[in-house]
């Protein structure tokens, strides 16, 4: 699938621009804690240069600019940079996400952390992979035996108490729960059986449309909040709930009872 070829050599690319320029940049404030770095748009910059040299044709979500829209049904969802408040601070927890869409089903999807060089690929009914190593998500069968992962949105500072309610409940039943800040590789490293259940408020589309599918294709689950399969499109990533299957139900239950609360 030479989708796949182009969507490697972007993400490799894109990650060497973030590599060379780790500690070099400073940020400036899209929101008051959404970030911007020159990284940012330098990656996306490359990213969206290799695919469209090889897809001139084909669409572009990227976060860092306008969509381009094209009516061949093709869309690439572009997050440059996934942890950028990470990166402009100097913490080396980042990484790029591309996702390929083919009328409103994500076919090949890619995340590269440029920091421990770990490539994650995974292509629809073909597997999920970590540098060529197939993944598969863990067999923890209950929450009491979980590591979970959590994230928090970007208006965290209004509604501190909402997205905290949630983690003070995740942690009293669960061995513990982790913030990396790093949404892409959140559900990465749960098709990698690094952890076991990660839920999530207020995620974009590039976000999530590369890592749903490898956490999908490592045996895991995604859905939004309500159980519900994503669709490609502008609520994609709202509501993120992803799990290695057996922890699902009871994340699901203990989300919808609060938010109901």
């Amino acid at each position: 699938m030479k989708e796949t070829d182009i969507l490697k050599k972007a993400l490799e690319e894109g990650g060497a621009v973030l590599a060379a320029k780790f500690g070099k940049v400073s940020y400036r404030l899209k929101g008051r804690a959404n970030l911007l770095t020159e990284a940012d748009l330098a990656s996306q910059k490359k990213v969206i240069s290799v695919i469209s040299r090889a897809f001139p044709d084909d669409g572009i979500m990227a976060e860092e600019s306008p969509a381009r829209e094209t009516p061949n049904g093709r869309l690439w969802i572009i997050d440059p940079l996934d942890g950028t408040t990470n990166y402009a601070h100097g913490f080396p927890a980042a990484a790029v996400s591309i996702g390929f869409s083919d009328n409103g089903v994500v076919k090949a999807a890619g995340v590269y952390d440029p920091f421990r060089r770990e490539l994650f690929l995974a292509r629809k009914g073909r597997g999920a992979f970590l540098n060529g190593r197939r993944l598969s998500v863990s067999k923890v069968p209950a929450l009491s035996k979980a590591l979970l992962v959590t994230g928090f949105a970007y208006d965290r500072a209004e509604r501190a108490e909402f997205y905290c309610g949630f983690f003070a409940e995740f942690m009293k039943i669960s061995h513990d729960v982790r913030r990396m800040g790093v949404a892409s590789l959140d559900l990465c490293w749960l098709a990698a059986g690094r952890t076991d259940g990660y839920w999530e408020f207020g995620l974009k589309s590039w976000d999530v449309a590369a890592g749903g599918l490898i956490v999908e294709e490592a045996g895991g689950r995604v859905t939004d909040f309500a159980g519900k399969p994503w669709k490609v499109g502008a609520g994609m990533g709202s509501q993120t709930l992803a799990t290695n299957g057996r922890l699902h139900a009871s994340m699901l239950k203990l989300i919808r009872r609060r938010i109901g609360g």
